[in-house]
């Protein structure tokens, strides 16, 4: 009963307290303790699980009894912990002390300066994968075709290209916002827009457009894409309204061109090029739209006649000079009888015998 019996395998340590006082370490082996008072305690722990948790690490650090056995790490507030074991990486440590056996495994502890927000390593994607690292990182990726823009305290920072990235926590108030690079529609819908003439017109037009400064469409703006709809929607009021309805419809090209170097120069100021630009439907009120078709209807029937009235008039030229012709070549006039008496006889069952000079007149008059 004087005696406390402790026995100590190849993997384990023992902690040895006299009176709650840290002594020493116990390795492998049979020990008898004397402990008449009952005041001797032995901690047997297993190096087979590296990190040492113990209410008392601080004071068997403090005894220095971990020095060749154990690796011993105090993180500062802005230091973190990188805990690879046996070649494989298993969590983060966060500020304050911790200690693992080195003796049974092979334990690696890579401490970073936390105060760069943004965590570069060579294995990071080994790292986020740990069912630990969120407790200790943000972790957030960047699509294909996309960048992000990151900030730290409302700050910008950089530029992300496409890829994954991880942000330490409780450091800085970091965010990325992820901006979409490929060529997008924008889609203005039914403006109603009065025109110089007083004519309502509704109006649809179509801005295709992609960001090339990704900084400035987050930073400019609380939406890019919101903004370049009301910039859209403005530009194509001011472009029309300073025009009457004929003027417009005869030169829709004009207004096109117009309403692409307004928005175009508004998008600069955004972070956007503007790729191209269109009116795609334009939409007359009802009775706007019959009025037009009257109009429509009656320069067409103007033209028909027109033409008309041209043509007639060529056709009695054309015969004034043909009679002038003939009275004059009284040959070509016989001719002429001639193809009309062949033209009468194919008609019907008529034969005509021509013989002497003047049969053919008294043929033509009996006709």
């Amino acid at each position: 009963m004087l005696f406390k019996r402790v026995k100590i395998r190849s993997y384990g340590v023992g902690l040895y307290f006299r009176d709650g006082e840290f002594q020493r370490l116990l390795t492998k082996g049979r020990y008898r303790l004397f402990d008449p008072l009952w005041k001797v305690r032995v901690d047997v722990v297993s190096q087979r699980e590296p990190l040492i948790t113990h209410d008392k690490l601080d004071v068997i650090v403090k005894s220095g009894a971990l020095t060749d056995v154990a690796e011993v790490v105090d993180l500062k507030d802005y230091e973190r912990a990188l805990v690879w074991i046996e070649g494989r990486f298993t969590h983060v440590l966060p500020p304050g002390l911790c200690a693992y056996w080195t003796g049974f495994k092979d334990v690696r502890i890579e401490v970073i300066d936390a105060r760069e927000v943004r965590l570069q390593h060579g294995d990071l994607k080994t790292i986020v994968r740990s069912p630990y690292a969120e407790q200790m990182l943000d972790i957030c990726s960047v699509e294909r075709n996309h960048v992000g823009v990151s900030f730290q305290d409302g700050d910008y920072v950089e530029t992300l290209a496409p890829g994954q990235y991880a942000f330490w926590k409780n450091v800085a108030d970091s965010k990325v916002v992820e901006v979409d690079m490929r060529e997008q529609a924008l889609d203005v819908a039914g403006q109603e827009i009065m025109t110089a003439d007083k004519v309502t017109l509704r109006m649809n037009a179509l801005v295709t457009y992609r960001i090339i400064d990704a900084r400035k469409a987050v930073t400019v703006t609380d939406g890019a894409k919101q903004s370049l709809y009301r910039e859209a929607q403005l530009a194509l009021r001011a472009v029309v309204g300073t025009r009457d309805l004929d003027s417009f419809l005869t030169d829709k090209d004009a207004v096109t061109n117009e309403f692409e170097e307004q928005v175009r120069q508004r998008a600069g100021e955004l972070g956007l090029e503007v790729v191209s630009v269109g009116v795609r439907d334009v939409i007359l009120p009802g009775d706007m739209k019959d009025l037009m078709n009257k109009v429509t209807e009656a320069k067409k029937a103007a033209e028909a006649n027109l033409i008309f009235r041209r043509e007639e008039t060529a056709a009695m030229r054309s015969q004034a000079n043909t009679a002038k012709l003939l009275a004059d070549n009284p040959t070509l006039m016989r001719l002429r009888e001639l193809e009309v008496l062949e033209r009468v006889a194919t008609t019907g069952n008529l034969n005509v015998v021509l013989g002497e000079k003047g049969l053919a007149d008294r043929v033509v008059n009996l006709l």
